[in-house]
């Protein structure tokens, strides 16, 4: 089988234009994530009375159900409710409420991961709580938890080929667009492996050559 290079030049623009709408709605969604993730493992580290029970509630709902169906609630099901959201931002915050709770339990398990004795040592010298978590706990935990939160970016980045699913323009949308009016299936679906692989190779490279760096600085490895 011989490659079609003239309809995949012809096709580029379409998915240089795709790759950066699914980088864009990506890097939003991971950095809501992000905060999500932080705001409630500080709450189950705190033991917050009220809050600790909503954002266990938060983490088994978010991580039980698929990121189709709740784009699917966000985009479809809230008209019910007469709240209508644009495609990009039902992406942007379904991705946010899924990356959470997978976040959330990344920097718990490098919160935990500090030894008493640090935390025992910040409080005997009069650090209020929200200090202890800001100059002892956290600095700390990052360097355990960056590998898992690496992985979840990675995770994230992929599922974003699940946002054409709500009309949403991106690699995948394009792709299947393209099939279905060209019938040039091996070519498309090679450039929307290639445009993947071009967004998420880097980014691989880049998160474990940052894991070394900070393993190196915190243990002299």
């Amino acid at each position: 089988m011989s490659m079609n290079w003239e309809f995949i030049m012809s096709a580029l623009p379409l998915y240089e234009k795709a790759a950066w709408l699914t980088l864009k709605l990506a890097f939003l969604g991971i950095l809501a994530s992000l905060g999500i993730g932080l705001l409630c493992s500080i709450v189950l580290y705190q033991r917050t009375k009220g809050l600790e029970r909503l954002v266990r509630v938060y983490i088994e709902l978010s991580r039980n159900t698929p990121l189709l169906i709740q784009l699917f609630f966000l985009y479809y099901g809230l008209t019910k409710l007469g709240i209508t959201l644009s495609e990009q931002t039902c992406a942007i915050i379904g991705l946010a409420f899924l990356g959470g709770s997978y976040m959330a339990e990344a920097f718990r398990g490098g919160i935990e991961s500090v030894s008493k004795s640090q935390i025992e040592s910040g409080i005997s010298i009069g650090l209020s709580k929200l200090q202890l978590v800001r100059y002892v706990i956290l600095p700390q935990a990052f360097a355990v938890t960056l590998p898992s939160l690496g992985a979840n970016c990675i995770f994230l980045l992929k599922e974003t080929s699940i946002f054409g699913a709500i009309a949403i323009a991106d690699l995948m949308h394009v792709t299947q667009d393209l099939i279905g009016m060209y019938y040039q299936t091996f070519e498309t679906l090679f450039m929307l492996v290639v445009a993947y692989l071009i967004i998420l190779l880097p980014l691989s490279l880049f998160l474990t050559w940052l894991e070394r760096k900070v393993r190196y600085a915190e243990f002299g490895n």
